[in-house]
C-alpha cells in the first residue's frame, strides 16, 4: 500500500525586490533566539525529477510481493500447491512436493488466465485467488500418486522375509531380518472387491500373468492368497489412488516391482495389517 505524505509549509509576507518595505526602509535584521529549526526550502522547480517536467521525484515502482513458493522448492505447502491446481485442472501430474518445471507452467497458466503477473511463482494474490476457487485437499488428494511416509512395521515383520503391508499407509516394505530393504506405495482392493488381511505365504511367482477372470494384465505377480497378488498396475501407474483393484496389491513403479520380483522367493510371508 503506498501511503501519500502531505507537505505543510507556511505563507511569509516578503519584501520587494530590492528588499526595501513600504515605507522605503530596509527592514531591520531579524535574530531567532528560540532555538527552533527554521523550516526546510521549498524543492527547486524543474530539479528533482530528470525530466525537467516537474519538481518532485518520480515514485518508484512497486516491489512485487514476496513469492510464498517458487521453482525449486519442496515440501507439503508445494504438495498442497500441486493437489489444489489439480482440481482447477491447470496441473495433471503429481502432486510430487517438488516445485518442478511442470508446476511452473500450471502456475503461470493460472495467473496469465485472470490477468496476474505470469511470474511462475506463488505470491500471496495468487494463492488467495487459488484457495477460493479450490477445496482443502484430503490426505489422499496430497498424496495421490504416492509419495506418502510409510507406517511403522508390524511386530509380525520384523524376523525373516516379508513383504510388510501397511493399509493404514498404503505402502508395501520389502524387509529382511528387520531391515527395510525397499518401500513402495500400493494401492488395495475396491470397496467390494477387498484385499484380504493376515499373515500369507508367497506361493506362486508369474513374471506376464494376464487375469483370466479380469482378463487384464497382472505383470511380476506374486500370489499370496487364491487369486490376490501383489503386480504391476498399468491404472495405478496412470490414476493414482482415483481407482482400485480386484483385491490385488497393486504396485506404481514398474522398475521397482521388476526389482522385487527378483528379490522375492516363493515361500516369503507376506503380512496385509491395518
Amino acid at each position: 500500500m503506498v501511503a501519500l505524505a502531505v507537505v505543510c509549509g507556511c505563507t511569509v509576507q516578503t519584501a520587494d525586490r530590492d528588499g526595501a518595505t513600504d515605507a522605503g526602509h530596509r527592514p531591520p535584521v531579524h535574530i531567532d533566539t528560540t532555538g527552533r529549526p527554521s523550516a526546510p526550502p521549498p524543492p527547486s522547480a524543474g530539479r528533482g525529477s530528470g525530466d525537467g517536467k516537474s519538481g518532485a521525484a518520480a515514485p518508484s515502482p512497486a516491489a512485487p510481493p514476496p513469492a510464498l513458493w517458487a521453482p525449486g522448492d519442496s515440501g507439503r505447502g508445494v504438495r498442497e500447491l500441486q493437489a489444489r491446481l489439480r482440481q482447477v485442472a491447470w496441473l495433471l501430474d503429481g502432486p510430487t512436493g517438488t516445485y518442478n518445471d511442470l508446476t511452473e507452467q500450471a502456475v503461470r497458466g493460472f495467473q496469465g488466465k485472470r490477468g496476474l503477473p505470469r511470474t511462475g511463482s506463488v505470491d500471496s494474490v495468487t494463492w488467495q485467488r487459488l484457495l477460493r476457487m479450490t477445496h482443502e485437499p484430503g490426505r489422499w488428494e496430497l498424496y495421490l500418486m504416492g509419495g506418502q511416509p510409510a507406517a511403522a512395521p508390524d511386530p509380525r515383520c520384523l524376523t525373516g522375509r516379508v513383504l510388510c503391508i501397511s493399509k493404514t499407509s498404503r505402502t508395501l516394505r520389502w524387509m529382511i531380518d528387520g531391515r527395510t530393504v525397499m518401500t513402495l506405495p500400493v494401492r488395495f482392493g475396491a470397496q467390494y472387491t477387498p484385499t484380504r488381511e493376515g499373515v500369507f505365504r508367497v506361493y506362486w511367482k508369474s513374471r506376464h500373468h494376464v487375469s483370466t477372470l479380469y482378463d487384464s494384465p497382472m505383470p511380476y505377480a506374486l500370489f499370496f492368497s487364491g487369486g490376490q497378488a501383489v503386480h504391476y498396475s498399468y491404472d495405478f501407474a496412470a490414476r493414482g489412488y482415483a481407482g482400485g483393484s480386484h483385491g490385488c496389491i497393486n504396485v506404481r513403479d514398474e522398475k521397482a516391482i521388476a526389482r522385487l520380483f527378483d528379490e522375492v522367493r516363493t515361500g516369503d510371508k507376506v503380512v496385509v495389517y491395518w
